[in-house]
């Protein structure tokens, strides 16, 4: 007997205690005179699909399926001998003995206290498995796989390539839109938590109100009259899961209401297209200039909605101006619907606030934000303030969908916000982004000589065009085979435009941004 067989057997041995095998056997069988289920939540398994005299060998058959089709991986634990035998009404002899076997061939291990654990998979199925069951087929290629560096930035970006473009490691990352989540208040939230726990209800556990709690969305209002200078009624609050999911909700309710396209600026957020072309939604480009959308091209595309970003434009950084907003809200007026999307625009360092648009014209403007870019994307926590005309019908598309987002986290945001560390955690991020934002604008001016900065007084990345004639994919194709991760400015657009990039620098320390962009002046020249 190995060593390791003899750990199961004393595994065994010391899970007695107490009656003995039949007799737990025996004890399981019934329950008040209610025959109880004989079968085991474990892998579904079912004593009496066991060949008669045969019991230890199906078992042991069973298991080294589940390993081989990866529902057992290497280092699931098995249930003791004692649980296993009582649920499946077998003598824990058959258990043991199952055990033992796979152990001998080198599969399982026990380790005393640690229990019986997986330690290697067969390679195949074994024999003793089902009629019609054989090996798992192949499975689809994983995300990692399918992220070749090389053939990353050729063709139109799928769907799924911001994952592929997470997947793939790289020393330095300058992905745009990540806030530094090394400062997540981590102490405060933890506080907040304790808090919100310990004068919590047990009636505050069940399911909420779909549109989210009233503290969340009554800490939301005050946030957006401080910071935004809106004012909004808690009762107008949808709590969402982040901006994605905004969208997502709105896509039936746009086309309940006749609307079959969403105009987008351009160059504009591949996401957002991606979203809104989810939905089954037309995205006519409109291009904009240093005071945003062009607001006859706007009028030309024949679009009832537009999905804009006034605050800080992405990638641009443009801020739409107050003539531009006046058109805007003409053109709003005249039978329009605006998506306004503030991402960012908390982050901002060498200009004064402006005036979130739904401020000046509510009934025609569909408000979106969240915390993704000042706690972290991780939360799923944001909000939409519709027109009073698509309200019901929005919420209504929450409440089926989800029945709304998690409570706790929700209550726990509302403190931050209601206690001010929210407003001192964003004081902080201003100070941190701002240094590494000058880092990045003083490398670029050493690295990129001739390029131009855009977008540099607020947000969380700068987007740079430059005069070479090489392709900006090409370039972040040359970049990432150095190990420096950014994004090229023509995946934001639909209209032909100059090449650039776009550079996230909020999560980067100012160091490693001045070797990034060395890296990418690099790339460029040997391109030129």
């Amino acid at each position: 007997m190995t060593p390791d067989t003899m750990g199961l057997v004393n595994q065994g041995r010391r899970e007695a205690g107490g009656p003995t095998a039949a007799g737990a056997t025996q004890a399981s069988s019934t329950n008040g005179g209610i025959p109880s289920a004989h079968g085991s939540d474990f892998l579904q398994l079912d004593a009496e699909q066991a060949p008669a005299g045969g019991k230890s060998a199906w078992l042991a058959g069973r298991l080294r399926e589940a390993m081989a089709d990866g529902r057992l991986t290497v280092g699931s634990s098995l249930p003791p001998t004692r649980v296993l035998a009582a649920e499946l009404r077998v003598s824990r002899g058959v258990v043991a003995e199952a055990y033992r076997r796979l152990s001998e061939d080198g599969h399982l291990e026990g380790r005393r206290r640690g229990g019986t654990v997986v330690v290697a998979v067969p390679a195949v199925v074994s024999p003793t498995a089902p009629p019609g069951t054989g090996p798992s087929r192949p499975s689809a290629p994983s995300t990692a796989e399918k992220a070749a560096p090389g053939t990353l930035f050729v063709g139109e970006p799928g769907a799924d390539v911001f994952d592929m473009l997470r997947a793939i490691p790289a020393r330095i990352d300058f992905t745009p839109g990540r806030p530094d989540l090394t400062v997540f208040p981590r102490a405060a939230w933890l506080r907040a938590e304790r808090t919100v726990l310990t004068e919590l209800s047990a009636e505050n556990l069940g399911y909420g109100d779909p549109r989210g709690t009233p503290q969340l969305r009554r800490a939301i209002a005050g946030w957006l009259a401080r910071t935004r200078g809106m004012r909004t009624d808690p009762d107008e609050v949808l709590v969402v899961a982040g901006t994605a999911q905004a969208l997502t909700l709105l896509h039936p309710v746009l086309r309940a209401d006749g609307i079959d396209g969403v105009a987008v600026e351009d160059p504009g957020s591949l996401g957002i297209r991606q979203h809104l072309q989810n939905g089954a939604l037309a995205t006519p480009p409109v291009p904009l200039d240093g005071d945003g959308v062009h607001v006859e091209a706007l009028r030309a595309t024949g679009a009832r909605s537009v999905l804009l970003t006034p605050a800080h434009q992405f990638p641009t950084g443009v801020v739409t101006s107050g003539e531009r907003r006046r058109e805007l809200l003409r053109w709003a007026q005249e039978g329009g619907l605006i998506l306004e999307d503030d991402y960012d625009a908390e982050h901002r360092y060498d200009r004064p606030p402006v005036p979130a648009l739904r401020a000046l014209l509510a009934d025609h403007v569909c408000y979106m934000g969240s915390v993704s870019k000042l706690l972290a994307p991780a939360l799923r926590i944001g909000w939409v303030i519709p027109p009073r005309r698509h309200r019901d019908a929005l919420m209504e598309t929450k409440r089926f969908t989800d029945l709304g987002n998690a409570v706790l986290p929700q209550l726990v945001l509302a403190h931050l916000m209601e206690c001010g560390d929210l407003e001192r955690h964003l004081r902080l991020l201003r100070g941190r982004h701002r240094r590494r934002r000058d880092a990045m604008i003083e490398a670029i001016a050493e690295h990129l000589p001739g390029a131009v900065v855009h977008g540099a007084a607020a947000g969380l990345h700068l987007t740079v065009t430059y005069r070479a004639d090489v392709p900006d994919t090409e370039l972040a194709t040359a970049a990432l085979a150095r190990g420096v991760k950014c994004q090229p400015l023509s995946w934001h657009r639909q209209l032909p435009g100059p090449p650039g990039i776009v550079l996230g620098y909020a999560a980067t320390p100012a160091g490693a941004i001045a070797e990034g962009v060395a890296i990418l002046g690099e790339a460029l020249l040997g391109l030129a």
